[in-house]
């Protein structure tokens, strides 16, 4: 990996901390030969924590395609495909036609709930936990006609993983994890950096965290999602294979509604647990990746061969006052010879 690809990408993180517009950030490259570099921005303001490389961070939702390959690696032993239908799990669920693809693609129609409010749970038939939520939602849209960017879809797929497996789906997520050397993934949060900005979304970090959700409620250090990104950059990495990572990011979603008030959603298109964003500011469109609603990254590039990772904590860093465009850093990281 050259100098130029890092240090543009450093520049960027480096220029958003010292400006108040991120209170701190960890970055990291690794390329398809393995070469890592990493570093650390930024003392926090509130809390007055100085970020280490070693620091986690809570994923939110890049949690998302960390469980996917969870299950795909259940697939991969021939547990489960991804037309298992979720009523394998959870036979109180009452829609038949949901299968682990609707799940991990977005386009199962379940109803969903919204992260982290003051009642996270009770709104589906006063379910006290997550499964029990699932087992009741109803369906807002027929099942696979269109796309609504969906987080109670995922406690579906942790509940097919525990059926196929017959182990906790904790268990099996630390599995994936230790394939790949992620010594400190997992949905431990009593360490992360303290979060900014989520009083904008009426948001409850403290209400969403303990959950253990599965679509949003992992932790991890920059290590980790670079061990991860190395293995999928390999050609056959210890985690799933090549080609079930070409099933992953084969987009699932294309010419589908888009059921979302963010016009931007109509720019994505999603693989199984992947996200394949087309906006317009990108220059590499065969990107493939996640964001979270902490503003943490984690995005690959087939083209460049590269894996960028960048772990952050402030909710409403594209919010317009604050503007913070991640896809400069996407282009900064994955454009550089």
């Amino acid at each position: 990996m050259t100098a130029t690809a890092f240090g543009a990408a450093a520049d960027w993180t480096r220029r958003h901390v010292e400006a108040g517009r991120l209170p701190v950030a960890v970055l990291g490259i690794v390329d398809g030969d393995g070469v890592v570099d990493v570093a650390a921005f930024g003392t926090d303001p509130i809390s007055g924590r100085t970020a280490h490389v070693d620091d986690r961070f809570a994923l939110y939702s890049v949690t998302k395609p960390l469980v996917a390959l969870t299950a795909m690696r259940a697939v991969e032993r021939g547990l489960l495909t991804t037309d298992t239908p979720l009523t394998d799990a959870l036979p109180a669920f009452a829609h038949p036609p949901v299968t682990l693809g609707h799940l991990l693609s977005h386009t199962s129609g379940i109803a969903d709930l919204v992260l982290g409010a003051s009642t996270p749970i009770a709104s589906h038939g006063g379910a006290t936990t997550l499964r029990e939520a699932i087992e009741r939602a109803p369906l807002e849209f027929v099942t696979g006609t269109a796309r609504r960017y969906n987080n109670l879809a995922w406690e579906g797929v942790a509940a097919l993983i525990e059926h196929a497996t017959g182990e906790p789906f904790a268990q099996q997520f630390g599995a994936m994890a230790a394939s790949a050397g992620a010594e400190n993934l997992s949905f431990g949060t009593d360490d992360v950096h303290a979060l900014h900005g989520y009083e904008r979304y009426g948001h409850e970090p403290d209400q969403l965290l303990p959950l253990r959700h599965p679509a949003a409620g992992a932790a991890a250090n920059a290590a980790d999602l670079l061990a991860i990104g190395r293995s999928l950059l390999e050609a056959d990495g210890a985690i799933v294979s090549s080609t079930t990572l070409d099933a992953m990011i084969r987009p699932r979603t294309s010419g589908l509604y888009v059921i979302d008030a963010n016009p931007l959603k109509a720019f994505e298109d999603f693989g199984l647990g992947w996200n394949r964003p087309r906006r317009p500011g990108l220059l590499d469109h065969n990107v493939f990746g996640h964001e979270g609603f902490c503003r943490s990254q984690f995005w690959f590039s087939p083209a460049a061969g590269r894996c960028v990772v960048l772990l952050t904590n402030r909710l409403d860093a594209v919010e317009p006052d604050v503007g913070v465009r991640f896809d400069e850093l996407l282009n900064a990281a994955f454009s550089a010879p």
